[in-house]
């Protein structure tokens, strides 16, 4: 490996499983020192172990298991580094029928999750002269989404908060840029199909076949871009949303 992050310390939130496992595994071997947060502490501990990274178990969306990643972090040095990679799908209904609770707690997860952690990261960047911010946002931030319409808009506002920062931040050195997704094939991509049963590979094929490129993404191919948008090759990249999708919304 490169070693383009040697010494560098840095946070990846959703870390025990999908894209945020795989961008911890990455930036670990290109020499980044970590501090990993999940809600799944079991899962959570073989990743850190595997990589020698600092587990923090919590709910991205609580403030103070947020705090207790963030005093991690100052355990291992200055930070330079954050992936906000915690995320959910939330409910596949019309906007009219989602349940209040849904909606907030899927809010509370990919709005609140992504605030709190540059809450915590961007004082600290900061104070180290500088870093770069990667959000993992959706292709469904990014265009209207009939079967996820919630989701999207959750996206959508990680989205822009990335670009915010990228504008208010840009003069202390602090980069924000923000990853798209189209279906990548992942635990949570799985967990829909498995939710539809006999109708499953149907749905696959049709979903696929929309597709310029008729397949699924793998984790390493947004693994790539994140490492990349992180590294100083990088440098004069800021408030990009790049859609790796496939084509998709080409």
């Amino acid at each position: 490996m490169s070693g383009r992050f040697d010494g560098r310390v840095g946070l990846v939130t959703g870390a025990a499983s999908g894209l945020g496992r795989d961008v911890a595994m990455a930036l670990a071997a290109e020499g980044a020192r970590l501090v990993l947060m999940d809600r799944d502490a079991a899962a959570l501990d073989g990743a850190a172990s595997a990589i020698g990274a600092v587990p923090v178990a919590g709910d991205v969306s609580v403030a103070a298991d947020m705090a207790r990643a963030a005093e991690a972090l100052d355990r291992l040095g200055p930070v330079r580094l954050l992936v906000t990679a915690a995320g959910m799908l939330g409910p596949t209904r019309a906007l009219p029928d989602v349940e209040e609770t849904d909606w907030d707690r899927l809010f509370a997860v990919n709005v609140k999750g992504t605030w709190l952690a540059l809450k915590h990261a961007l004082p600290r960047m900061e104070a180290a002269g500088g870093g770069a911010v990667v959000t993992i946002a959706s292709g469904a931030g990014l265009a209207g989404n009939a079967i996820f319409p919630a989701y999207s808009a959750s996206k959508g506002a990680v989205v822009l908060m990335t670009r915010s920062v990228a504008v208010s931040h840009a003069a202390q050195g602090i980069r924000a840029n923000t990853v798209c997704p189209g279906q990548i094939d992942t635990p949570m991509l799985r967990g829909v199909f498995d939710a539809l049963g006999e109708e499953a590979a149907a749905v696959e094929a049709t979903f696929k076949a929309r597709n310029p490129s008729r397949r699924f993404g793998a984790p390493s191919e947004v693994t790539g871009a994140v490492l990349f948008l992180l590294s100083d090759a990088a440098s004069y990249i800021n408030g990009a949303a790049l859609p790796i999708d496939g084509g998709r919304l080409a």
